[in-house]
């Protein structure tokens, strides 16, 4: 293994490793000019399938033309090589909603996930107006910020991203026998069968991801696999077999036509996203809920401080 550099291009200076993946380690930083917080990804430059400096060139894609810094998009603070490795600091952001999920006994309530739907979607519908689609959407890829932005929700992880329109300015012709790329559990049914993704596939993950934050869980997850059965199968079976109104019972019907409408869409059809974040509005609005980013992490967090 490669001898990581303790001191990032003179500025930045590792503190705590947070994880590692295929694609190498995560650590969190510290800028020695003004003692801020930093995410710092590392990748060994000889590594078999170099990711970085993709996503690094993504991140400058999406934020190119924007007069600020798009709001649920993490900054991209140095990219560079650093002895044997490249490095990419950005924001250091907060938890996970799959994190949060888990510290709040893995269900979310209504009001909740309502919030976090909106945000969501303009995070989803951010990307593709920018020509990409993200291609891995799930709760593990959606964080929340600190400080002053912890109310944020932030999209990251664009390792499996792909352009969805060509340089011409059309949209990728329809392809088949693709392999599935993403997460099995939240994969689209044209996914599972080797399509071409387009928009409508980051939709259809991003219901089922949904679905899963306000039930607790899938049908799908968890299923016992013999020898010899394929467990993408498996799960796409039991994709199929499952009814949506079974899928969504105990929500309010918002979530079943989003998600038949999700699965409606054509392989190059625009979704109307303004249109399903006003649905939700008015679902919210119909379930006397307040937008004021009281999430339930941030109660539970709260009175967890009272009965110390």
């Amino acid at each position: 293994m490669a001898k990581v550099m303790f001191i990032i291009s003179n500025k930045y200076r590792l503190d705590q490793k947070l994880g590692s993946g295929s694609f190498g380690d995560v650590y969190r930083g510290v800028d020695i000019s003004n003692n801020q917080t930093v995410a710092v990804k590392l990748e060994v430059e000889t590594c078999k399938h170099p990711q970085l400096e993709f996503e690094y060139e993504l991140y400058k894609l999406l934020t190119s033309g924007e007069k600020t810094q798009p709001e649920g998009l993490p900054a991209i603070k140095y990219f560079g090589l650093e002895g044997e490795f490249r490095v990419l600091v950005m924001d250091y952001l907060g938890p996970s909603l799959e994190d949060l999920f888990n510290y709040c006994g893995r269900k979310f309530t209504l009001k909740t996930v309502l919030m976090l739907m909106d945000q969501c979607l303009r995070r989803i519908e951010f990307v593709h107006k920018k020509g990409w689609i993200h291609r891995d959407i799930k709760p593990d890829n959606f964080i929340m910020g600190t400080g002053d932005k912890s109310n944020v929700c932030y999209l990251i992880d664009f390792g499996l991203s792909n352009k969805y329109i060509t340089p011409e300015g059309e949209h990728i012709p329809y392809n088949e026998n693709r392999s599935l790329t993403g997460t099995a559990r939240y994969a689209s049914l044209n996914n599972h069968l080797g399509h071409e993704q387009s928009r409508r596939d980051d939709l259809e993950s991003f219901a089922y991801s949904i679905l899963y934050l306000a039930k607790g869980s899938l049908p799908w997850q968890g299923l016992k696999v013999q020898k010899g059965e394929d467990r993408y199968t498996k799960i796409y079976n039991k994709k199929v077999a499952t009814p949506i109104p079974e899928l969504c019972a105990g929500l309010p019907k918002e979530f079943a036509s989003f998600l038949s409408y999700c699965k409606s869409l054509k392989y190059d059809e625009a979704p109307d996203y303004t249109f399903w974040r006003h649905i939700f509005e008015q679902c919210g609005r119909d379930n006397k809920i307040e937008y004021d980013d009281e999430y339930d992490w941030i109660i539970k967090r709260r009175q967890e401080k009272v009965d110390e």
